[in-house]
């Protein structure tokens, strides 16, 4: 498994431009799956020609939530590519663009590796991706809270990896059996989780690569 991340608030490669939102280009088993698209669609399509990566080569988006910084990149994405399927939240606003748009309640088989925990508190989802170590989650903000959103994705497995927004999140105890934390965007406590966590928090940042076995 794969996961670049496209769009943040900070860089971590040179040539990308940050801004506040967020989002990533998963791939496992031969898929692409873009979670979330930003806030602006300039931006994301800019980043991702940087990235080498072509928007008609993702087969899913995956959106979070109802927020225009995650998905105000959307409608120029699907400008692009018309086929893709869209899972959105069954709360979230359906873009016009888009042919095929998936609403998501409860938990979602989307595919062999990739899974929605669900539309969780009625505001976001995020997704879940099987790999050989265990699970990997992606949050766009965890409005619903962390601990919600692990104890809905440990459904489909060990959870051993977070990676996204966490907003004011400071039950650090949480993170402690996870072999991978990357968080990225709204998240206020960053330094906070990589000073507890040296040995596993590592930065995020548009052009940040992070390979999952």
């Amino acid at each position: 498994m794969k996961v670049t991340i496209v769009y943040d608030n900070e860089t971590w490669q040179p040539g990308l431009e940050a801004a506040w939102g967020f989002s990533c280009l998963v791939e496992a088993n031969g898929q692409r799956l873009l979670f979330d698209s930003g806030g602006r669609g300039a931006i994301l399509l800019q980043n991702l020609k940087t990235l080498n990566l072509d928007p008609q080569g993702i087969s899913a988006i995956f959106i979070s939530h109802d927020h225009w910084d995650h998905m105000g990149g959307l409608a120029d994405l699907l400008r692009l590519n018309r086929e893709v399927r869209v899972y959105l939240p069954w709360s979230c606003s359906r873009p016009p663009e888009a042919r095929e748009v998936i609403g998501v309640q409860g938990p979602l088989e989307i595919s062999e590796k990739f899974f929605s925990t669900g539309e969780l508190t009625g505001a976001e989802q995020s997704l879940v991706v099987k790999t050989a170590k265990g699970l990997a989650v992606i949050c766009g903000c965890s409005h619903p809270g962390v601990g919600t959103i692990l104890e809905a994705a440990s459904q489909f497995g060990r959870v051993s990896a977070l990676i996204g927004g966490l907003h004011g999140f400071e039950e650090y105890d949480l993170l402690a059996d996870l072999n991978l934390i990357c968080p990225c965007h709204c998240t206020q406590h960053k330094a906070e989780i990589r000073a507890r966590y040296p040995e596993t928090a590592v930065s995020g940042g548009a052009g940040k690569v992070l390979e999952i076995d």
